[in-house]
C-alpha cells in the first residue's frame, strides 16, 4: 500500500472519529473494567426478563445506575492531555458512577421509609433526588450536547418556578419542588417511568440480540450476500449499498453505524463503478437511515411506539414492512437513473454465485426467522429477543468459525457498550415525559397544533414535519419521536380518524349510535345524515361536534379496528418523520459519516442524502391518506404497487432522466404521472391513466437513449 493511499485511509479514519464520542481505550485497564462490567450487566438484565421478580422501579433504577457507572467510565467528563489530568477525571467519572449506584441503592432501602412518613422529605431525599438527576443530565451533556439536558432543565422549572408567570393556555399554576422531586426520582413516573422500563426490557434485549448477529458474522453475511445478489448488474454497487443497508438495518437499527460499517466497503464499490461521489456518499446516508425503517429491528423507537399505543409489537413490524420496502425502493430508483446517466458499468464483486454464498451463511437467518415465528406465536419480545440471542449461538455452530465461550462473553460486553448511551438518554427524556403529564402541555399543545392547521391533515403534516427537523437538530432520532409522539399524535390521530368519520357521514353510512349525537347538538341535522353529502357538507357538519363529544363520535361511528390503525398511522407518521435528521442539513450524522468515507463536502452530501431520501416525506403522505395501514390485504397491494411506479415516476421528474434524459415536457409528464399514481384519490382507473402513462416515458426514453448510443 502506498504512503499516499496509507495517508487518505487515516484522513478518513480520523473524520470518523471526530464525529464518535471521545471514549477510553478498550484495551486499557479502564477499558477492561467496562468489559467486565458490561459482561456482569448484560447478564443481570437477561435474568431481569426472564426469572426476576423485582419490582419494575427497583429494576429500572438499578439499570440507570449500573449504565451511568459504564457510561460514565467510556466517555471521560473532559479531554484531558497530561497524565494527571487523565487520572483527574478518571476519578471523577468512578466516583459519579459510584454515586449512581449509591443513589439507586438509597431508593431501595429507604422507599418503604419515604411512604412511612407520608411522601414528606428529609435531607437525604433532597440530596439523593437532586443529584441523581443532575447524574442523568451531565451523562446526558457528554453523550448527545446541551440540548436534552437543557430541555429537561427548562421543563422542570416551569413546574415548580415559572409555570405560574406565564400567561394563556400555557400558564401553570405549578406544583411543590418537593412534588417534583417525588415524581422526578422516587415514582414509577419520572426516571424509571414508562421509557425506562422500555429501555431496560425491549430496547437492551434487541440490542443485545444485534450484538450477538454481528459477533457471530451475520453483518459480514449480509454484505456478500447483498454484493452477489446486486453487484453484477448495472450500477451494481449501489443496490448493494441499497440492500446491504436495508438488511444490516434490520439487525442494527443505528443508522450511522449501518453508514460506517457498510459504508467502507459500498462507497468505494460505487466509486470504482463510476458513480460520482457525493452521489455514492448520499446513497449510503439515505439507505443507512431506511435501516431504522426496516423490521424486525427498528431502533427503540417501535419499542416505544408499542407502549404508548398499546398495539403489539408484532402487529407493528408487519404493518411496517411494504412502507420500508417502498423507501428503499425509492432509494434504488435514484441509483437506477444515476447508473444510465453516468454511464456506470457493472464489476466483478464476487466469483461465486448467490447459491454459493446463501450455502455457506444460510444460518445466519435461522436467529431471523425464530424471532419472527416467536413474535408471531404470541410470545412476548423480551422474552423472544431471549430465545433467538441463543438461537444465534446455536446456529453459529453450523459454521466455520462457531462462537466460543469468548465470543460470548465479547458479544454481551459489546451490546451494554451499545446500550449505554441509549439508556442514559432513555432516562433523562423520561423527565421530561413526566412534566407533559403532570402539566397537561402535551393536550395544550395538541389543541394548538389543531387550531394552526384548522383542521386540515396536510398542514398538520407539515407543521410536524417542521417540528420533527428542528428537535431533530438537537435531539437523537428516538428522542425526537418520543417528545413529537407526546405532544402531536393525539391530534394527528384525531384528525387521521376523523377523515374516516368524513367518508362514512358522505356516504351516508352513519350508524345509528353515532346519529343520536348529532341529535343532541342540532336535531335538524339528524335527517341529513341519512343521504350522501359533498366532502364539503360532511366537514362542516362534523366541524360543529364540541370537542367533548369528538371522542365518543368516533368510538360510536368508527370499529376498534379502524381506530387502532389510525393510532398506529399516527405514531408511524411521527416516527418516519423524526427519521429526516439523519440526512437534512445543517445536522445530518449519517450524511456526515458517509462524507467522511467518500471524502466529500459534508454539507453538500447532506443536501445529496436529502433528496435522495425524500420517501421519508411521501410514505407518511400515504400514510395519512390512505389505507396503507389496516386496510383489506388486496388494497393495501394496490396501494403499494401503484405508490412503487408512482415513486419512479417521480425520480423521474425531480432527475429529468429515465433510462434516457427526459426534456421539460416529458418531465412535466413524469411528474404528472408520479401525482396519478400517489395521490390519494382511490380510484384505479386514474391510478392506471399514471401507471400508462409512466411506461409510455420509461419506454420512450430507453429508446431515445439506444437511438443516441448507436449515433454516438
Amino acid at each position: 500500500m502506498s504512503e499516499t493511499q496509507i495517508s487518505q485511509d487515516q484522513e478518513m479514519q480520523d473524520k470518523l472519529k471526530s464525529l464518535e464520542l471521545e471514549q477510553r481505550d478498550e484495551a486499557s485497564p479502564t477499558g477492561r473494567l467496562i468489559y467486565w462490567a458490561g459482561v456482569l450487566f448484560a447478564l443481570a438484565h437477561i435474568y431481569f426478563n426472564t426469572l426476576g421478580t423485582l419490582s419494575e422501579l427497583w429494576v429500572s433504577a438499578i439499570h440507570f445506575s449500573g449504565f451511568a457507572l459504564i457510561c460514565a467510565l467510556m466517555v471521560p467528563a473532559f479531554k484531558a492531555t497530561t497524565a494527571g489530568g487523565r487520572r483527574l477525571a478518571l476519578t471523577f467519572d468512578i466516583a459519579i458512577g459510584l454515586v449512581a449506584i449509591a443513589c439507586t441503592v438509597y431508593l431501595i432501602l429507604f422507599e418503604d421509609a419515604l411512604y412511612d412518613r407520608g411522601v414528606n422529605f428529609v435531607t437525604s431525599d433532597w440530596v439523593v433526588s437532586f443529584i441523581a438527576i443532575a447524574i442523568a443530565l451531565e451523562l446526558t451533556r457528554r453523550t448527545t450536547g446541551w440540548f436534552i439536558p437543557s430541555l429537561v432543565v427548562v421543563a422542570l422549572t416551569y413546574v415548580f418556578w415559572w409555570g405560574p408567570y406565564i400567561d394563556g393556555i400555557f400558564g401553570f399554576a405549578g406544583l411543590s419542588l418537593e412534588t417534583v422531586m417525588f415524581r422526578s426520582y422516587f415514582s414509577s413516573e419520572g426516571m424509571f417511568g414508562s421509557i425506562a422500563r422500555i429501555s431496560w426490557t425491549y430496547v437492551f434485549m434487541f440490542i443485545l440480540f444485534g450484538a450477538f448477529l454481528v459477533k457471530s458474522g451475520a453483518g459480514d453475511f449480509i454484505i456478500e450476500l447483498s454484493r452477489v445478489a446486486a453487484g453484477r448488474f448495472v450500477g451494481g454497487p449501489g443496490f448493494v449499498a441499497v440492500l446491504g443497508s436495508g438488511l444490516m438495518g434490520s439487525v442494527s437499527g443505528s443508522s450511522v453505524a449501518n453508514t460506517v460499517s457498510t459504508g467502507v466497503i459500498t462507497i468505494p464499490m460505487m466509486r470504482k463503478a463510476g458513480f460520482p461521489a457525493r452521489f455514492s456518499a448520499g446513497v449510503e446516508a439515505a439507505a443507512s437511515t431506511g435501516g431504522q425503517l426496516m423490521p424486525p429491528v427498528m431502533g427503540a423507537g417501535a419499542f416505544i411506539m408499542a407502549s404508548y399505543t398499546q398495539i403489539p409489537y408484532v402487529e407493528i413490524i408487519a404493518v411496517s414492512t411494504l412502507p420500508a420496502l417502498l423507501y428503499f425502493m425509492s432509494v434504488g430508483f435514484y441509483v437506477r437513473v444515476e447508473a444510465m446517466r453516468s454511464h456506470a458499468h457493472a464489476i466483478e464483486l464476487d466469483t461465486r454465485s448467490f447459491g454459493e454464498v446463501f450455502k455457506e451463511g444460510w444460518h445466519f437467518l435461522l436467529p431471523l426467522a425464530v424471532l419472527v415465528a416467536l413474535l408471531i406465536y404470541g410470545f412476548t419480545p423480551t422474552y423472544a429477543a431471549g430465545i433467538s440471542i441463543i438461537a444465534v449461538i446455536v446456529s453459529s455452530w453450523l459454521s466455520k468459525n462457531p462462537m466460543k465461550p469468548r465470543d460470548i462473553l465479547d458479544a454481551l460486553a459489546q451490546g451494554s457498550r451499545n446500550m449505554a448511551t441509549t439508556a442514559i438518554l432513555l432516562v433523562a427524556v423520561g423527565l421530561v415525559v413526566n412534566v407533559v403529564a403532570m402539566t397537561g402541555i402535551g393536550n395544550t399543545f395538541s389543541l394548538m397544533i389543531a387550531e394552526w392547521s384548522n383542521g386540515n391533515l396536510f398542514i398538520m403534516l407539515a407543521l410536524v414535519a417542521l417540528a420533527s427537523l428542528i428537535l431533530g437538530m438537537g435531539l437523537p432520532v428516538t428522542a425526537a419521536y418520543i417528545v413529537l409522539a407526546t405532544l402531536s399524535a393525539p391530534a394527528l390521530y384525531n384528525l387521521i380518524a376523523e377523515s374516516h368519520l368524513i367518508d362514512l357521514v358522505m356516504a351516508g353510512n352513519l350508524p345509528e349510535e353515532a346519529k343520536v349525537i348529532f341529535m343532541l347538538i342540532d336535531p335538524e341535522k339528524y335527517a341529513l345524515l341519512s343521504a350522501p353529502m359533498s366532502q364539503a357538507d360532511a366537514t362542516a357538519l362534523i366541524a360543529q361536534v364540541p370537542g367533548d363529544f369528538k371522542g365518543q363520535l368516533l368510538e360510536q361511528a368508527l370499529n376498534p379496528t379502524v381506530l387502532s390503525a389510525a393510532l398506529l398511522s399516527a405514531h408511524m407518521i411521527i416516527f418516519w418523520l423524526s427519521q429526516d435528521s439523519n440526512v437534512t442539513p445543517p445536522v445530518c450524522l449519517t450524511a456526515f459519516a458517509a462524507a467522511a468515507i467518500a471524502k466529500t463536502p459534508p454539507m453538500a452530501t447532506g443536501f445529496m442524502a436529502w433528496k435522495l431520501a425524500k420517501g421519508l416525506y411521501i410514505v407518511p403522505l400515504l400514510l395519512a391518506y390512505t389505507n396503507f395501514i389496516g386496510g383489506e390485504t388486496p388494497d393495501v397491494l394496490r396501494i403499494f404497487v401503484f405508490a412503487l411506479f408512482g415513486l419512479y415516476a417521480f425520480v423521474g421528474f425531480m432527475e429529468g432522466y429515465l433510462e434516457g434524459p427526459l426534456n421539460i415536457a416529458l418531465r412535466v409528464l413524469s411528474g404528472v404521472a408520479a401525482l396519478l399514481m400517489l395521490w390519494p384519490h382511490h380510484n384505479i382507473l386514474i391510478d392506471s391513466a399514471g401507471l400508462v402513462l409512466f411506461i409510455g416515458l420509461f419506454i420512450y426514453s430507453r429508446k431515445t437513449r439506444a437511438a443516441s448510443l448507436q449515433t454516438a
